[in-house]
């Protein structure tokens, strides 16, 4: 694309000259330059206009991709997983807003529950923006208001205490309020991406994060010039498991790259396809008897507590779970069953993975 600059700086027409900016800006945005962020950071209209026509219709495919992690502290380990199965945008452009409207199932666990099984559906609506910064882009989802929702379903509660008691008493309501806390409270605080402009990493994190804020994480991927998927903790409980993911492998000249550190005991970590991942992750929400994956796993091996252990998987081009095992049903691990119905002070076991996962070049 050749853009005449010397006209461009001569046009006298206000719109002519705001076109102008804007196919100078797309232009330069192609090949990653960094030096458009002033023309775009002084002007909220112009921002809209990038937005609403480039970035909204990408918002849906990214947000089903893969599971969204659920913690009960902003820096805390996850305990459970949303994973959006449905997602359609609406855009006001006379108010600059975005409707997002998406559903989905997940899993969490607590104590007094122990897992629990849940669909969630809800409208939220988003007011975007971005911020170009000197090493970072930031866009913002900031939440407006609810449009709709949230609505939890609780399905499978695995404590057959909790699960009369969801039927019988008022612990029904709290435990229904726990999980629409976990779920909804995550989604409807708005979202912040970060792309470094050097080494295109990605990073999404709930909540809204102005710069120079980066999310919280284990691990510091900062000089990486990997595509960073992932860098979080999560909490495993015995007799439990977390599906990780999905994670895509684009080409046959990629690999996935897993860095995971253990506390706890051992646990295995098994890559399996989406599709056999799917399938598992369906029937662990809704508490069919624990069991091996229904299909093959392609990769994995136990992981020891001590150390970060760091891994390069060569997998055919496709999309993948990474499931974490702290169960005697699948793997190679064999950890006895939890000897505590009710398990308030968390002694049965939890494996606690930090991790990070990366798509490198072979």
């Amino acid at each position: 694309m050749v853009l005449n600059v010397k006209k461009l700086a001569t046009e006298t027409s206000a719109s002519r000259l705001g076109l102008g900016v804007i196919v100078l800006i797309l232009a330069i945005a192609g090949v990653g330059c960094p030096c458009a962020r002033g023309p775009v950071n002084a002007s909220p209209g112009l921002r809209w206009w990038l937005f609403s026509n480039f970035g909204a219709s990408k918002i849906c495919p990214e947000m089903v991709k893969r599971g969204v992690g659920l913690k009960l502290q902003d820096r805390g380990a996850t305990v459970g997983r949303f994973f959006p199965n449905g997602c359609n945008v609406e855009i006001d452009n006379q108010n600059q807003l975005i409707t997002v409207h998406f559903a989905g199932t997940g899993y969490a666990y607590t104590p007094v529950s122990r897992r629990i099984g849940f669909r969630c559906t809800a409208s939220v609506q988003y007011r975007p923006d971005f911020y170009l910064g000197e090493d970072d882009v930031y866009v913002w989802g900031k939440m407006n208001r609810i449009v709709a929702g949230p609505k939890f379903e609780l399905g499978y509660v695995e404590s057959k205490v909790a699960d009369v008691a969801t039927s019988m008493t008022p612990l029904g309501g709290l435990a229904t309020s726990f999980g629409n806390q976990i779920v909804a409270g995550e989604l409807t605080r708005g979202f912040t991406v970060l792309q470094n402009w050097d080494t295109e990493s990605k990073s999404f994190a709930l909540g809204i994060l102005m710069p120079p804020q980066k999310p919280s994480s284990p691990f510091d991927v900062s000089a990486d010039e990997r595509y960073t998927y992932a860098n979080e903790t999560a909490e495993v409980q015995a007799n439990q498991r977390d599906f990780l993911g999905p994670f895509d492998v684009v080409e046959s000249t990629q690999q996935l790259v897993l860095k995971l550190q253990l506390q706890g005991p051992a646990v295995d970590v098994m890559i399996v396809p989406k599709a056999v991942g799917d399938a598992w992750r369906e029937g662990y929400q809704l508490g069919t008897p624990l069991g091996p994956p229904p299909g093959p796993v392609v990769a994995g091996a136990p992981l020891q507590p001590g150390m970060a252990v760091q891994t390069a998987y060569q997998l055919a081009p496709g999309s993948y779970y990474v499931v974490i095992d702290n169960t005697p049903y699948a793997g190679a691990v064999a950890p006895p069953p939890p000897q505590l119905p009710f398990d308030p002070l968390g002694l049965n076991g939890v494996a606690r993975v930090s991790y990070v996962a990366q798509l490198a070049d072979r």
